[in-house]
């Protein structure tokens, strides 16, 4: 399922589901803690173009503990296997293709891959709320 979610940059909370925006259908889009959102906007393409909001799409994942896996979130690797380490990263939109990645230190980027196979994600913050993660996700 395609969603998006969208940073209020006036009020500093996120808004949920803001796909489902119209203005005939108020009570769909939600605060972080599921409380019906108030917004002026009056359709979902009022969020994407609009200064006041950053948009957000869900990468279709979730992490190791069921959370949805957004673009800018900071997430950290668990690996399954003593030859790789953990690593720290912001989720973007791919940069060089279309898919999910995170950006580790030096700009380099991994790819997020839907099987856990190789390791899992856990979410530990995000881009707006955890500006202080940036700067450990970047060392």
């Amino acid at each position: 399922m395609i969603k998006f979610r969208a940073w209020d940059k006036e009020n500093e909370i996120y808004l949920y589901n803001v796909q489902d925006a119209y203005d005939t259908l108020s009570g769909f889009v939600k605060y972080d803690d599921g409380e019906d959102a108030e917004y002026d906007e009056s359709c979902f393409g009022d969020f994407l173009d609009n200064e006041r909001y950053d948009t957000e799409q869900f990468t279709g994942l979730k992490d190791v503990n069921g959370k949805d896996i957004y673009e800018g979130d900071v997430i950290i690797t668990h690996p399954k296997y003593d030859n790789e380490e953990s690593k720290r990263g912001i989720v973007q939109y791919g940069i060089f293709r279309a898919e999910f990645s995170y950006e580790v230190r030096n700009g380099d980027h991994r790819s997020i891959w839907s099987s856990n196979e190789y390791r899992t994600y856990e979410v530990i913050g995000n881009v707006h709320e955890d500006p202080e993660l940036l700067e450990e996700a970047h060392e």
